[in-house]
């Protein structure tokens, strides 16, 4: 039988006969469970924003996706609330936190954390976020005087609303996120998805280095030499970027390791502006390796993606779709991009947490 699941429940607490106080009371209930399987069954939903996605992870988990609304309201303010029952159900919401026009991180954070209040507030047994992309990720630590740390802001305001779990994809700093959160955090690693892919692309006699950009992605980067290597039976060699940022300004320093003769795999959790990778990927071929590609889960392509796209060093970019793909014209990618799709990782993840599986097995590949 699985192991109980902690739940809480938000539960009316009155002091000396004044107006009660919502306090979360704990529960528990067995996934599995005769109880489990008659009251809380799984729900999935996905804001607007996301809905595409949502879509997909709903037809690969094999459920429909729950109804909701979003109603917009003539001074710029909106609410969000589910159209259905949750009453002690297990509930999903996917929601991927990146900018676009018409709708800011601020805006879409805010409306993800009002409608997880409001399922909440409903009587939902487990609330759970998934986040295919996290904003404010990168702001995990003091690098100047009095400078904030947003990413604990942001684990406090969704624990704030009492939700019970946030699944956030590739995060830009694991040890971070996890802290960050008094609830619990689970982190959906990519490096199995990646090494399928180049596994398959590659040839198996080419010999093959990951490159992390920085010296702060080596982690990231040895996670997916040590995937790649078991499904290619080699091992491939790792090698990592020295650089300096001041005041947005980066500065490529020396390529530590060797990358002549191979194809060089630079790995990083996002693509911004991608001036990091386009050095990395320049120094690489300065060096002597065959191709050099580019993989990163979130491909934000800020600004300046005509020029990144145009590195002559870059021989493809691979992304998944976290963010959407669409928000860069194909003549910008000169056809250099892959997009390896998410849904079915994403519902295997939403179907193991509802059921007790196991994510390491999942992330293991």
């Amino acid at each position: 039988m699985a192991p109980p699941v902690e739940l809480a429940r938000r539960m009316p607490h009155s002091v000396d006969g004044a107006e009660p106080v919502y306090r979360f009371r704990r529960t528990r209930f067995r996934p599995g469970s005769a109880r489990s399987a008659a009251r809380n069954s799984l729900l999935l939903f996905a804001l607007n924003a996301t809905r595409a996605l949502g879509l997909r992870v709903a037809e690969a988990l094999g459920v429909a996706l729950s109804p909701h609304e979003e109603r917009e309201f003539e001074d710029g303010e909106h609410k969000a609330r589910p159209l259905v029952s949750v009453r002690d159900r297990d509930v999903y919401v996917i929601h991927s936190l990146h900018g676009e026009p018409g709708a800011s991180v601020n805006d879409k954070l805010l409306r993800l954390l009002f409608f997880l209040g409001a399922l909440r507030d409903a009587g939902a047994a487990r609330v759970t976020a998934v986040l295919p992309y996290l904003a404010y990720g990168r702001k995990d630590a003091r690098t100047k005087p009095r400078d904030p740390l947003t990413t604990r802001y942001v684990a406090a305001l969704f624990e704030a609303v009492g939700v019970d779990r946030v699944v956030a994809l590739e995060v830009h700093n694991v040890a971070a996120f996890q802290n960050a959160f008094r609830c619990r955090a689970e982190h959906l690693d990519t490096a199995a998805l990646f090494a399928r892919h180049f596994a398959a692309a590659l040839p198996a006699a080419m010999p093959l280095v990951v490159v992390s950009p920085d010296a702060g992605g080596i982690k990231r980067a040895e996670r997916l030499r040590e995937a790649l290597s078991r499904l290619r039976g080699t091992e491939a060699a790792l090698a990592f970027m020295q650089k300096t940022r001041k005041d947005g300004r980066v500065t490529p320093g020396r390529l530590a390791g060797d990358v002549a003769g191979a194809a060089a795999v630079l790995v990083d959790d996002l693509i911004s502006t991608g001036t990091t990778l386009a050095l990395a990927a320049q120094a690489c071929s300065a060096a002597g390796a065959r191709f050099v590609y580019a993989a990163a889960a979130h491909g934000l392509f800020t600004r300046d993606a005509d020029r990144f796209f145009a590195t002559e060093a870059l021989a493809r970019v691979v992304v998944t779709d976290s963010v959407a793909p669409e928000r860069v014209p194909a003549d910008v990618t000169r056809g250099k991009l892959a997009t390896l799709p998410l849904a079915p990782f994403l519902a295997d993840a939403i179907r193991r947490l509802h059921t007790g599986g196991s994510l390491i097995e999942l992330l293991a590949g």
